[in-house]
This record gives structure tokens, sequence and C-alpha cells, in this order.
């Protein structure tokens, strides 16, 4: 059976094992992002709209992080008025940032975020 188009997808992650962090802005009409960094997801951007964003393995999550570390309903991001705010939802494992566990935290670009086996990055946009 032949295809007109290729079915190959690939990716790349955003940063390679010991690379430096770099510049915490990427361009987009956006506030904030999240970028996986390390994880089964790396590679991977999720752009933070206004509102609450759900971080979790269930699968009404809108940032949906499938390993057993995560819980199903384990953060959620706030973004109001040009602030970007994280939630521990009361997680077995908990949620670090920057290397230490926080149960609520505002953040700004830079900052590594840890749910489970995920680091993700915040970064901002153009917005």
């Amino acid at each position: 059976m032949e295809t007109d188009q290729d079915p190959t997808i690939s990716h790349e992650p955003a940063i390679q094992s010991g690379s430096e962090i770099g510049n915490a802005r990427i361009a987009g009409s956006f506030s904030y992002a999240l970028i996986i960094d390390r994880g089964p997801s790396a590679g991977l951007t999720y752009v933070l709209g206004d509102g609450e964003t759900l971080a979790g393995r269930s699968d009404d999550a809108d940032i949906f992080l499938d390993d057993v570390t995560v819980s199903r309903r384990h953060a959620r991001f706030l973004n109001e008025t040009g602030m970007l705010l994280i939630e521990d939802l009361g997680s077995t494992n908990g949620t670090y940032i920057n290397s230490e566990r926080a149960d609520q935290a505002l953040l700004k670009p830079g900052d590594e975020v840890f749910i489970g086996k995920f680091r993700m990055r915040v970064v901002s946009g153009d917005e």
C-alpha cells in the first residue's frame, strides 16, 4: 500500500542532556509556556493560556504526563494578570520548583518545574 505522506514522526529534545538552559524566551503570542526538557515527552512545548491548566496522569488533564510517578490530578498552573502560579493538588510525590518541594509558588521564566520524572522549564513569549 502506498501513501502520499511519510508517516515517520521525529522530534529532538529541546535541550540536549548536559546543556545550559539558555534563554527563557521563545517567540510566540502567549505569555507563558512549559518546555519538557526531561522525561518521556522531552521536546514538547505546552502554551499556558489564561486561567487554569491542569497537569497530571488523568485523561482530562490539559498537560498529560503519562508516568506512574505523576498523580492523576498532580498540579495546576494559574496564568492571570501577567503572573504564573503553580499549586500542587495534594500529589503523592510532590511538585518541585528549582529542586525544592513546593505546595504553591510564583513562577518566572527560567524556573524548572519537576513533576515525577518530568523536568519542565518555564519560558515567556512575546505577549
